[in-house]
């Protein structure tokens, strides 16, 4: 046959993924049906149909037409994850036991396979629950080839000095490695902890057999029922009888799940079926099973505050800011944490974390840096305006990272009970950098000398700023003659590589310079806050120039030298970059010293987020100190973990408005 009238061949393909479900949690399905045309590399179309050949994989003549999907969601039977009476985890769902740093960093299930052991088939959670398991293990003596810990066995009871869990004969645990869905196996993924296992091995006792026993009824979404095997003894666990069976029971037939209290211990199975639009039929099927689902993460640990030992006349209104880069899912990868979890960096994990934290605080100014524009419309905005919160956004100038959405920028929240807004403003560094090019430098943005100023400049990085009026004013009274119930809000996320001082600092000088020209233009006392994550450690130019009103022309950041001379000077005389704020750090007012660290990764922990105030209208009465490491790296070996779900901590601060002083000069 010529290849001209060689027939042509599609491989039908249904890819089906959840992540590891956790209470509360919206739990996405992602189904995806595709093609892949065959030639000649399959070798003989009838040999490649036969390796095929499934519910999700199949060969046809033509490409899959337009479907699409129909879902339904099971609830398990309870499962025996673990053998060992001792594992904290047979008594515990909560995420902080279950993450790859509680497990011992394996995320694997195990099981003996030794069929003379007293333990075979006993799975466990993790090798060190084997290993406490195995020490108290005895020989089976089989009374018939092949034979396991059934009828007709003896046993031999171990004396200590015999077994010390390590010097037995016996067979080691097979380990097997899974994600929360199995794309080879789907229904090995019904086993604890993601074990994998195959029909084809059941006839060989050293291999993992599935404990669960299937029956497919009807033609259309398959509907099956599973029950617990007693044909080998749960070493630590009571017997279950084949009279005890228990259902799948179906719980929803929507695209997204949410798992509730009723499901923690068990797994969900999920049936995914893709319907051609034309026609209505059935084209392919798909069944997997998730990991166990695991209850809410604890409640955050309490933060208690530290009042400051400086003493003043008594003020005006008190209330309280936090300021929390919350680390958005466009950068929450495993890549780049990968000690972290999957199913914890997911943002419907992160931000049930996040949300609980913050209200936890009470606050009454909230600033957040990289929130994804996205969630702050599906997630943020409306769980804030629930809790009593009336918010801003603005996203950085950048172009999204592929759909719309995946950007982040600064939300600037306050509490409709404690504030109005007066006025809100938006700073874009990169239009201050045009700006500054064009009507102070006289730079022609199209030149080579334009080009390369802005460029270097140009870092998409934003700023916020509100005026915010007590909803209660206070009263002119004998002890505070002229109170003041104003206060100015500025919250800002600057660049973040630390190859670019020069680039910091420049923002940093910018963005005074408009708070200064907008605070003067009020013609009143207006206080100032300053919080956000500056990228910027307590040695550097940017910390000098807010704390101390300019920047000592020495400097390492005022005199960069780049290596390349392309690279433009962006920053004026030294001289030149000062401001007229007598500004404090609240956590060097209250503690003395700024915290250890407000980033705590394994490739950087130092200080990069603060909290700025007016000295001469503001002051600080108390501060929130930053969790020691003992307790950053209790459930992980840095953040993010299951614990703290961004990699920066928030800062906490109560605030008092101070009357009578006269504006900054």
């Amino acid at each position: 046959m010529n290849s001209m009238n060689k027939e042509i061949f599609y491989t039908w393909h249904l890819s089906l993924r959840v992540d590891r479900p956790v209470e509360g949690c919206a739990l996405q399905s992602h189904a995806y049906m595709y093609g892949k045309k065959i030639d000649d590399r399959y070798g003989d179309i009838d040999t490649h149909k036969a390796k095929v050949a499934n519910a999700h994989n199949k060969v046809c003549k033509e490409p899959p037409p337009q479907h699409e999907f129909s879902y339904r969601w099971f609830r398990g039977p309870e499962v025996e994850f673990c053998a060992y009476d001792d594992c904290p985890r047979r008594k515990s769902f909560s995420p902080h036991d279950w993450s790859m740093h509680a497990l011992g960093g394996s995320g694997c299930s195990l099981q003996c396979v030794s069929t003379q052991s007293s333990l075979f088939k006993s799975t466990f959670c993790n090798s060190t629950c084997f290993c406490k398991a195995w020490k108290t293990q005895y020989t089976v003596r089989n009374s018939g080839s092949g034979a396991g810990a059934g009828n007709g066995a003896k046993a031999d009871v171990p004396q200590s000095s015999k077994f010390n869990g390590y010097g037995t004969p016996a067979s080691t645990p097979l380990q097997k490695r899974r994600s929360s869905s199995d794309d080879v196996n789907d229904e090995a993924s019904v086993n604890s902890m993601g074990a994998n296992s195959s029909n084809s091995n059941q006839s060989n006792p050293n291999t993992f057999t599935n404990p669960y026993s299937s029956t497919i009824g009807g033609t259309g979404t398959p509907n099956k029922t599973y029950s617990r095997s007693s044909s080998y003894n749960d070493y630590g666990a009571a017997q279950f009888e084949e009279s005890n069976v228990e259902e799948w029971v179906e719980i929803s037939r929507d695209q997204i799940y949410c798992p509730t209290e009723a499901d923690i211990g068990r797994k969900l199975k999920l049936e995914a079926g893709a319907y051609s639009n034309e026609t209505g039929e059935l084209l392919m099927h798909r069944v997997i099973k998730t990991d166990l689902v695991l209850s809410r993460a604890p409640d955050p640990a309490k933060r208690n505050l530290i009042t400051a030992k400086t003493s003043g006349p008594r003020g005006g209104e008190r209330f309280r800011v936090v300021t929390y880069n919350v680390l958005a899912e466009i950068y929450a990868t495993q890549q780049q944490y990968p000690y972290c979890d999957f199913w914890a960096l997911s943002w419907d994990y992160r931000f049930q974390n996040i949300f609980r934290e913050i209200i936890d605080a009470c606050p009454d100014v909230i600033c957040m840096q990289e929130v994804q524009a996205d969630h702050y419309e599906s997630h943020v905005y409306n769980a804030m305006s629930e809790a009593g919160f009336e918010g801003v956004y603005k996203q950085k100038t950048r172009a999204a990272m592929g759909l719309a959405g995946k950007v982040d920028g600064c939300a600037l929240f306050w509490r409709r009970s404690k504030f109005h807004l007066v006025e809100s403003y938006s700073i874009e560094f990169n239009e201050l950098a045009s700006r500054q090019a064009t009507q102070v430098l006289g730079m022609n943005p199209r030149s080579e000398e334009g080009l390369a100023y802005l460029n270097r400049l140009s870092k998409d990085n934003v700023a916020q700023l509100v005026v915010l009026e007590l909803a209660q004013p206070s009263m002119s009274s004998r002890s505070n003659r002229d109170p003041i119930n104003q206060v100015c809000i500025a919250n800002t996320h600057l660049y973040s590589n630390k190859d670019f001082p020069d680039v910091k600092l420049w923002q940093s000088w910018q963005l005074l310079q408009e708070l200064e020209t907008f605070v003067m233009s009020r013609g009143q006392n207006l206080p100032l806050m300053i919080c956000g994550d500056f990228n910027s450690t307590p040695d550097t130019a940017v910390y000098d120039l807010l704390s101390r009103q300019a920047v000592h022309p020495g400097h390492p950041d005022v005199n960069i030298s780049n290596g390349d001379d392309s690279s433009p000077n962006i920053l004026p005389d030294a001289m030149s970059i000062s401001h007229s704020f007598q500004l404090g750090s609240v956590y060097n007012t209250v503690m003395g010293e700024e915290p250890k660290t407000t980033n705590y990764t394994a490739q950087f922990k130092g200080v990069l987020d603060y909290m700025w105030y007016s000295a001469t209208n503001l002051r600080p009465l108390s501060c929130a100190p930053v969790p020691d490491e003992k307790e950053i790296t209790k459930h992980g070996e840095a953040l993010p973990s299951t614990q703290f779900s961004s990699d920066h901590v928030m800062l906490i601060s109560d605030m008092q408005i101070m009357g009578g002083s006269r504006p900054p000069s």
